[in-house]
């Protein structure tokens, strides 16, 4: 299957960080998959949705490494890209979720976090390169290392 299959029917996606630094970063690997999200994204197919831990795990190495040009890209794209959606976690409810999800899928709490901005945000689909987000039955997970990079 191909991310293009994957993505049919969905109206909201959410971007787990891999695939938005895969993106920025032009990945050799998965540069392909995701270029096909982004592009869906930037013609209005697709909402993307990114929230706070999204973009703070995108920003660790830049701000490590001092890469001002490569903070900016990742802060120009979630909070000011065509077509996205950056979800705050500003309603208490979202941490109570993110215990419910934490404790049944026995995720760690940011990816708890993401699950609940997801669901929250109204998305029907996550995409993400960590196969533990597999377990959650609530949304449907996508993960790049599972797609055909012939796209």
């Amino acid at each position: 299957m191909t991310i293009e299959e994957s993505l049919q029917g969905v109206r909201r996606l959410f971007l787990d960080s891999a695939p938005v630094i895969y993106f920025i970063e032009q990945h050799p690997q998965y540069f392909p998959s995701v270029r096909v999200v982004f592009e869906r994204i930037q013609n209005s197919s697709i909402l993307g949705v990114t929230s706070p831990i999204t973009l703070a795990e995108c920003l660790v190495r830049p701000y490590r490494l001092e890469q001002t040009q490569l903070q900016q890209s990742f802060i120009n794209l979630m909070l000011g890209g065509n077509n996205m959606i950056f979800q705050a976690i500003n309603n208490p409810n979202r941490a109570i979720e993110a215990a419910q999800i934490r404790a049944r899928y026995n995720l760690q709490l940011p990816d708890a976090f993401q699950i609940t901005v997801a669901l929250a945000a109204g998305c029907e689909a996550f995409l993400t390169n960590d196969i533990t987000f597999k377990r959650v039955t609530e949304l449907r997970v996508l993960v790049l290392g599972d797609f055909n990079t012939s796209d």
